[in-house]
């Protein structure tokens, strides 16, 4: 059994966690995820904020986990998984440093996770099901992806979004409508008050004479839905009036085109489990529509909580786990990525 210490600083989000396992056998021993509020301020992530938030944060969110878990870091701690790409490049930086500076001062191996790679692990710390084969839609502030996951570390790239990712396009259109940032959560709530028949945006990149063959069978595309919500704040007359029908009319559209794709993939590759991951899974009405969908296939939807969906340092350790148990050792130069292809991408 291995212990590991997983870190997480690609973005906004400052979290450490324990788990110990092995394979898919695996406990979650602690986690803490500290957020920045600074960024709401601004309506957006701010790099520099960011990486000095975390320079402040780690060592402190640190300690409380090793705390939780009843470790003070040595000899228990026999790995270290800390995420080294994609995400803000400084933010990564703060992670990547400490990580190796921990694994070295304690004689213990440490590995680089792919942040996207995480999510794909996350759900499966609740849901013994959440297992591969599966078809998996990542949909986050900045990635829209959707794979067919044949087993773990071997992953086909089916499609991903082309402009805005799923994230991004709530927070754009909840900075137009007057919400706060983040957007997803205020407009997941005026929606559940708006009339679905007031504003019917069309569903981008979606036709039903599509076949698999064609390029944009599995690809996204959200500018167009945003500049077509953009129109019709601006001849709405009273925005405070039409706000919670525009948000409905927003997420209906968004989430019906990330459904019917998601269905596609599940059918043809014959995937009777679909996970989701990334913040935008924690939309209930997302989940909802997922599950009704693909119930034509008998398939069964797993997507996990808020504290497993959002950016978090138990995902990092689980996917950690799988490397190291495969062999994985990083060098005292790993480095950070603002991008970087998920590993284990199967070539056609």
């Amino acid at each position: 059994m291995t212990r590991l210490l997983g870190i997480e600083t690609s973005c906004d989000e400052t979290s450490a966690a324990v788990l110990e396992g092995a394979g898919d056998a695996v406990t979650l021993c602690a986690q803490v995820i500290l957020s920045q509020d600074v960024h709401r301020v601004f309506g957006g992530v701010v790099p520099e904020l960011a990486s000095r938030a975390h320079l402040t944060a780690l060592v402190p969110v640190v300690e409380r986990a090793l705390a939780d878990a009843r470790t003070d870091g040595a000899p228990e701690i026999d790995a270290v998984a800390v995420t080294n790409a994609p995400g803000l490049v400084g933010a990564l930086l703060v992670g990547v440093c400490f990580g190796k500076a921990f694994a070295y001062a304690r004689g213990v191996p440490v590995v680089g996770v792919h942040h996207m790679e995480g999510h794909l692990f996350a759900t499966s710390l609740e849901h013994p099901g959440a297992v591969p084969p599966f078809t998996a839609l990542l949909v986050s502030g900045g990635h829209t992806l959707l794979l067919d996951v044949e087993a773990w570390g071997r992953y086909r790239h089916l499609g991903a979004t082309r402009d805005d990712a799923a994230g991004e396009a709530f927070d754009k259109v909840a900075k137009l409508l007057g919400f706060p940032y983040p957007g997803g959560p205020p407009i997941e709530r005026a929606a559940a008050e708006g009339d679905p028949a007031r504003y019917r945006f069309t569903r981008p990149m979606l036709h039903a004479n599509q076949r698999p063959e064609d390029p944009g069978f599995y690809d996204v595309s959200f500018s167009g839905l945003k500049t077509a919500v953009l129109l019709a704040a601006r001849d709405a007359g009273d925005l405070e009036r039409e706000r919670a029908h525009l948000a409905r009319g927003f997420q209906d559209a968004l989430i019906a085109t990330l459904v019917e794709k998601t269905y596609r993939a599940a059918r043809e590759h014959g995937r009777t489990r679909v996970v989701l991951g990334g913040g935008v899974a924690c939309n209930r009405a997302l989940v909802a529509a997922m599950r009704e969908r693909l119930a034509a296939l008998g398939a069964t939807v797993y997507a996990p909580s808020a504290r497993l969906a959002t950016d978090n340092a138990a995902m990092i350790a689980r996917a950690g786990l799988f490397h190291l148990e495969r062999g994985a050792r990083a060098s005292l130069d790993l480095n950070a990525f603002a991008s970087a292809p998920i590993p284990g991408l199967i070539t056609e």
